[in-house]
């Protein structure tokens, strides 16, 4: 009995693999159709993709659905469009344009903002600039102990862990996120101003003049 149920629940699942398959194989899109694509699933999740997965969802390139991209980011520069696309790295999201704000804080409320002290952005800067980057060597360029700043960041969202490096005692490396892209509007790291391994070292110079005052 047993033998006959694993038998028809085996023929079921093949069924279901069967049908997906056919789904799959049935998603045949032109131009149109793609942006149209990328415009539902980018509203749908609400959140983030990343081009490679969309690209796996419509049966299609990264390029081709990057090129889908640039026709909605065309599209939405249109005044009586209040969307807009937003480019995270290899991501892609949409999110409400800021000439809606105004509307939109009267319907959810104005958002949470953090205020970061100078020292927690001096230590940003320095995992935005060096990433990835070890609390170790941001200690070193800070002369001062970061890990208030560093948990500071991580609570925020603006840094995370990207892996341990390979050396004794296997640091932690941190680098920026998603909500770093987005909090300081640029798409990539690459946009961020271009700054001097000089001005970097300077953070260190300006903690030590901030301890003299104190001490003072």
């Amino acid at each position: 009995m047993k033998k006959e149920e694993n038998n028809i629940e085996n023929e079921e699942v093949e069924e279901k693999e069967e049908g997906l398959t056919e789904v799959e194989e049935e998603i045949n899109l032109d131009e149109e159709e793609t942006v149209a694509a990328l415009e539902a699933l980018l509203f749908s999740t609400g959140a983030s993709m990343d081009i490679n997965a969309l690209a796996g969802y419509m049966n299609k390139t990264p390029e081709e659905v990057t090129k889908a991209a640039d026709t909605l980011t065309n599209r939405y520069k249109n005044k009586r469009c209040g969307l807009e696309l937003l480019r995270l790295e290899n991501s892609l999201q949409l999110c409400t344009k800021k000439s809606c704000y105004p509307v939109m804080r009267k319907l959810l409320g104005a958002p949470r903002r953090a205020t970061l002290s100078e020292t927690v952005l001096e230590t940003l800067a320095i995992v935005a600039y060096k990433q990835p980057v070890t609390r170790v060597e941001i200690e070193s360029i800070r002369g001062v102990s970061c890990g208030h700043q560093i948990n500071k960041l991580l609570e925020y969202d603006l840094i995370k862990e990207l892996g341990r490096l390979d050396v004794p005692g296997k640091p932690l490396l941190f680098g920026t996120t998603e909500q770093f892209l987005k909090s300081f509007a640029v798409s990539s790291i690459d946009e961020l101003p271009v700054a001097s391994p000089v001005e970097i070292e300077n953070f260190g110079a300006q903690t030590d003049a901030e301890i003299e005052e104190i001490k003072v």
